[in-house]
């Protein structure tokens, strides 16, 4: 379990005496309970959604690819197009003459001259009808080639669209089962598990900003990425954000990272191929630390055994523990820039 998961429901039991003049004993230990419940389907959600935007990107990136396969396609049909018209002449020419062929038509001319004049010219032409020919025969094949290419892409761009789909579901029907934990308990209980939640929020920030101070020293591209997020400490987070008052894990990093002059998708698992290799025993503040199989989550490591995230729905941006795990995720990447 997550450090800031220990410290709430620490701070339950701690606030057990307070609890009592509002809830049974038995009630208390129900309360946390659900407080954890809760906890843990706001981290599956954000992992969803995660997944959802990793889809996402995938389903920009295919689009992208298709749009230029149909306009390779179109491209291709019309020169198929003007090939035919030129193949279509050459058709009719040949009808037109009855079968003999030019050459023998200048012979028989009352004018030989006009035959030798011409005889270099008709290797001209009968040498252009043949490259047309074979011209046309490639351009059909190029054309069958990006047509099965177009259908496969359009196959996998919608494949693309139903995993975002489910993805953002799932992530919504999470939060739903949280909504449905919590709308269990009594009016009592619900305001008193928000005031503990206001009371935790308060010591994140707390926590956060006395910590901040070390990120001003930090240089280079880390240093401008360490400062931009420091400027959203307590921002709420929110699936698919980037900005300006609510965040998503990838959707602060790439805009911290942007603010450096790094360009990275908005997604955790598409941002784990940028940027060095790092392992985990040479980590340095601004390098980005990522979880899970498949990567679910994001933060910038902050130096001194912290990282600085947008943690998952119902958190806020802050600067946290990190460690080899975060949740029920473990680490399995460190990337540098």
């Amino acid at each position: 379990m997550r450090k800031d998961g220990r410290a709430l429901i620490s701070a339950l039991v701690i606030a057990g005496s307070l609890l009592t003049s509002i809830l049974p004993a038995s009630a208390t230990q129900t309360l946390a309970d659900v407080q954890a419940q809760v906890t843990r389907l706001q981290f599956e959600a954000s992992a969803a959604a995660e997944a959802g935007q990793q889809a996402q990107v995938e389903l920009k990136k295919l689009t992208r690819t298709l749009n230029s396969v149909i306009q390779q396609d179109s491209q291709q049909a019309t020169s198929i197009a003007g090939l035919k018209k030129s193949l279509g002449q050459i058709a009719s020419q040949q009808y037109q003459s009855n079968g003999i062929s030019e050459s023998m038509s200048l012979l028989f001319s009352s004018d030989p001259t006009l035959y030798l004049q011409t005889a270099g010219t008709l290797a001209m032409v009968t040498g252009k009808k043949t490259l047309q020919l074979s011209q046309y025969a490639t351009a059909e094949q190029r054309l069958r080639a990006t047509s099965l290419t177009l259908n496969d892409k359009v196959a996998q761009v919608a494949a693309a669209k139903a995993k975002f789909v489910k993805q953002e579901a799932l992530a919504q029907a999470k939060l739903a089962q949280a909504e449905t934990l919590l709308a269990k308990l009594t009016k009592e209980q619900r305001d008193a598990l928000a005031k503990l939640q206001a009371s935790q929020d308060a010591a994140d920030q707390q926590s956060s900003l006395a910590l901040a101070g070390q990120g001003l020293k930090i240089s280079g591209r880390a240093g401008i990425a360490i400062r931009y997020a420091l400027k959203q400490l307590g921002d709420r987070y929110r699936f698919g954000a980037a900005g300006i008052v609510y965040w998503d894990c990838s959707g602060l990093t790439m805009a911290a990272f942007k603010a450096a002059g790094v360009s990275l998708p908005h997604s955790a698992a598409a941002q784990a191929s940028y940027g060095k290799y790092v392992p985990l025993n040479k980590i340095q503040p601004g390098d980005l630390v990522f979880f899970g199989r498949p990567i679910s989550h994001v933060g910038i490591y902050y130096g001194g055994g912290k990282m600085l995230d947008a943690p998952h729905s119902g958190a806020r941006v802050r600067i946290e523990s990190f460690s080899s795990w975060f949740g029920r995720e473990k680490f399995v990447a460190a990337r540098r820039f």
